[in-house]
């Protein structure tokens, strides 16, 4: 048995255990250890599938036994494999966290029972879409984790969840009968929908027709992307899901989308013809705009998750300019900045999650002291936060350094204009997290705006005694709210909580310390996706990537 058959265990293993945590729905102890175990195995797995294809190439699955352009054909090739591990090893500690959660709070039935079993689903839609080689099955990717992430949007049933979900949902549809519709015009146009094929296939298509549906393509992945104009939806979608799902949710859904583009722009529409460099155009000019405006809306905010649900718009901007640039360079520094941001970003949504559960409120005009609260707290939010920022020497850092440089190596002034527009969005960036460490970790809660009662009756000053005596008189503090606990003025964070985003910081913290064989990996498989030759011949044979 050849290591590509395990590729699609990548996505099986997953359903299986949702079916199993289904199972188990009223054991929640064992439903949170069999999700674990699930995803350790999943996880495991596909770092195997990276070690050999990072050595052999891409390997491609025919499932069924058919052969493609007929049958169904799961593609892992270095790109997609290096997505698979760190969006599973993202989506473990996100789960672990979530268990934690669950365990400190009691939730033992109730809709949230149903999360561990559609998270698990959610994890196999992403596995799916990164796997997929042919344009239907992406679909049926996009379509399995956006079924799930309704689902996960939802829970509690608050109507503000509703009213985003309904949003998320309403947006989610539009784009995915846009691709519904390009993917049955393309199989019209050439009487096939595999990736391969069409990469032989799309160049012999009238200019005209080549256009059209690049521009339905890029129209359906720009809004799963969230890239400007179509990220309307983020900021006010995500903030309003329980912590670990819009934690999951920053980190891989939007990649999903970043991922097709990509898979788009070098597959299937290279550089070379008219038609491509006129979207690659287009695309810097788009990349631009989600830079710039994404982070001014950042500035904006005066709550900490949907002030980076807008840097998460923002820095999908970087993604975009590496693609758009359609070189080596600049494909290599995107790969290395999906991986940083898909770690970076989750880790810093799980973070304000401890802050939301340690001050009672993610708005920043209630929060302060929290450095002095909780250090640990601090240092958490802090190492990723300057990661964001680009701070050197850590890996986002490394990543905007290697775009840059690839802008300039274009020449072009637009390219430099993107530059320029890099370095101002960076900039702007370690702006509004310094403005959260300061007003939520450093001043104290009594300069806060709208001071949080228990954080201000726990500051450490004269008038703390008696404030925290009148707060225990009061009847404005719930205690079945998990506000206190006995003798403790605020709750305990619990250690699953906690260990879980050391885990990720720490994974943050490793992509700078061994961002030398990242970066190779990521020039390797930009590589191989700009020749596209040992993609094609992975799935139809030897001799058939040649002109």
């Amino acid at each position: 048995m050849s290591v590509a058959s395990l590729a699609p265990l990548a996505v099986a293993l997953p359903l299986l255990g949702a079916a199993l945590a289904f199972m188990l729905i009223r054991r929640p102890r064992a439903q949170r250890r069999a999700s674990i175990a699930t995803l350790a195995l999943t996880l495991g797995l596909e770092v195997v599938v990276l070690a050999f294809v990072w050595t052999g190439g891409p390997m491609a699955v025919r499932l069924g036994g058919w052969a493609p352009p007929f049958g169904i054909v799961m593609v892992a090739d270095q790109f997609s494999s290096l997505l698979l591990v760190i969006s599973s090893a993202v989506s473990l500690a996100v789960l672990v966290y979530a268990a934690g959660q669950g365990a400190a709070d009691g939730e033992e039935s109730g809709p949230v029972s149903v999360f561990h079993p559609t998270y698990l689903i959610l994890v196999a839609g992403v596995s799916n879409a990164f796997l997929a080689g042919d344009l239907f099955n992406l679909y049926v990717g996009f379509e399995i984790l956006l079924t799930a992430s309704y689902v996960l949007m939802t829970l509690g049933g608050t109507g503000s969840r509703i009213r985003a979900g309904i949003t998320y949902v309403v947006v989610s549809v539009v784009s995915s009968l846009l691709f519904l519709i390009a993917i049955a015009m393309i199989y019209g146009a050439t009487g096939t929908v595999t990736l391969a094929d069409l990469a032989v296939k799309l160049g012999a298509l009238d200019p005209g027709t080549q256009h059209l549906l690049h521009a339905m393509l890029l129209v359906a992945f720009g809004i799963k992307a969230a890239v400007f104009p179509l990220s309307f939806w983020l900021p006010d979608s995500y903030p309003t899901a329980p912590a670990p799902v819009t934690a999951v949710f920053a980190g891989l859904l939007t990649k999903v989308g970043v991922y097709a583009i990509i898979r788009t722009q070098t597959l299937l529409f290279p550089a070379g013809n008219s038609n491509a460099d006129h979207f690659g155009a287009v695309l810097l000019w788009v990349a631009l705009l989600t830079m710039l405006v994404g982070i001014l809306g950042a500035l904006a905010q005066t709550d900490i998750k949907r002030m980076l649900s807008f840097t998460l718009v923002s820095h999908i901007g970087y993604m975009i300019f590496g693609v758009a640039l359609s070189s080596v360079a600049g494909l290599a520094a995107t790969i290395f900045y999906v991986i940083h941001h898909i770690t970076i970003q989750t880790s810093l949504f799980m973070v304000t999650g401890l802050v939301e559960r340690r001050g009672g409120t993610s708005a920043i005009a209630r929060l302060g002291g929290l450095a002095k609260l909780s250090p640990v707290l601090a240092v958490l939010y802090f190492i990723p936060a300057m990661n964001l920022s680009g701070i050197p020497p850590f890996s986002g850092f490394l990543g905007k350094l290697g775009l840059l440089q690839a802008g300039v190596a274009d020449g072009s002034p637009l390219a430099y204009t993107l530059v320029v527009g890099g370095v101002v969005a960076s900039l702007l960036t370690l702006l509004v997290m310094a403005r959260v460490w300061n007003r939520v970790f450093w001043r104290s809660p009594a300069d806060a705006e709208d001071p949080d009662p228990v954080l201000l009756a726990t500051a450490p000053d004269a008038s703390g005694a008696e404030s925290m005596r009148a707060l225990r008189s009061s009847k404005h503090v719930d205690a079945t709210e998990g506000r206190f606990s006995g003798e403790n003025e605020i709750p305990i964070l619990p250690r699953m909580m906690v260990y879980s985003t050391m885990g990720l910081v720490a994974l943050g913290v490793a992509l700078s310390v061994f961002a030398g064989p990242l970066f190779e990996l990521s020039q390797q498989a930009a590589d191989g996706m700009l020749a596209r030759t040992p993609y094609i011949e992975a799935v139809l044979g030897t001799g058939a990537g040649q002109p």
